[in-house]
């Protein structure tokens, strides 16, 4: 499918998203796994450390529970037959969804990342994708990014022992410790062996590698202008950000989250 214009923005739990998120009825079973996060704030690391973790196989597209994308590969058929590590699988188990949503009985697997990077990331993001608003410059962007909402997973961590709470500046830190964590809470043991599969498949030059989740098949994403997986690093908004952006955001960064006890990293 060939976009011909870039859709508009609406806002929608304090989530800018286009025509393409919609909201679908869904059944959650109690060994679902739903990651949750914000674009751009290491989905794809969690998601490949998901995967590996309950189908022992290499990531591929998993879909979101509120997005209809018609330029994306069919999933149909993607994960039958495979096995889990607790079993055998009847359907696809993991799925992602970008605004806050408590499902109970079900697993939700959050990751954040620190506002400065993401801000970054989701920059070069949307001058690629052709499914997301034309961008402008980055002065403009960052200016439309302090207007934004801040959302409420972290304070759903201390009350629904369902969910776990991961930062994406942990992951890029120590893979190998994040995932004995993830597997921790998904009630899962694993060996050693199969720890550093996990952790030698979600480094970000393997998996920008990878067909699966570097995107590159899909159509509205114009890797001439940045690839989808960019460059994974903490701290490069450094490169980025003037002194004067910088002092403003920290300034609104502080007020907007003065409620809040999570801390983030912009370094490591």
């Amino acid at each position: 499918m060939k976009l011909t214009s870039r859709p508009e923005l609406f806002a929608f739990e304090g989530i800018s998203m286009t025509h393409y998120f919609t909201v679908k009825n869904f059944q959650a079973r109690t060994d679902d796994i739903l990651i949750a996060t914000y674009p751009k704030a290491g989905e794809s690391t969690l998601h490949g450390c998901c995967a590996l973790i309950h189908y022992n196989q290499s990531p591929g597209y998993i879909p979101y529970l509120s997005w209809y994308a018609p330029f994306l590969p069919s999933l149909k058929g993607q994960f039958k037959k495979k096995k889990k590590l607790s079993g055998q699988c009847s359907r696809l188990n993991i799925m992602k969804i970008l605004f806050l949503v408590i499902f109970p009985l079900i697993h939700i697997v959050y990751v954040a990342r620190n506002a400065k990077d993401n801000a970054v990331s989701y920059f070069h993001f949307d001058r690629m994708n052709m499914g997301e608003p034309e961008p402008g410059d980055w002065n403009t962007y960052l200016q439309k990014c302090m207007e934004g909402k801040s959302n409420g997973w972290w304070e759903k961590e201390q009350t629904y022992s369902n969910l776990i709470y991961m930062f994406y500046e942990n992951l890029v830190e120590d893979t190998g410790r994040e995932v004995e964590r993830l597997c921790s809470f998904l009630g899962l043991s694993i060996s050693a062996e199969q720890r550093e599969k996990i952790t030698k498949g979600v480094q970000f030059d393997a998996m920008k590698q990878n067909k699966m989740t570097n995107y590159s098949t899909v159509p509205v994403m114009d890797f001439k202008i940045s690839p989808f997986m960019r460059k994974g690093k903490v701290g490069d908004w450094k490169n980025y950000f003037t002194v004067a952006q910088n002092e403003q955001f920290d300034e609104v960064y502080k007020e907007k989250m003065k409620n809040t006890t999570v801390k983030f990293r912009t370094e490591i």
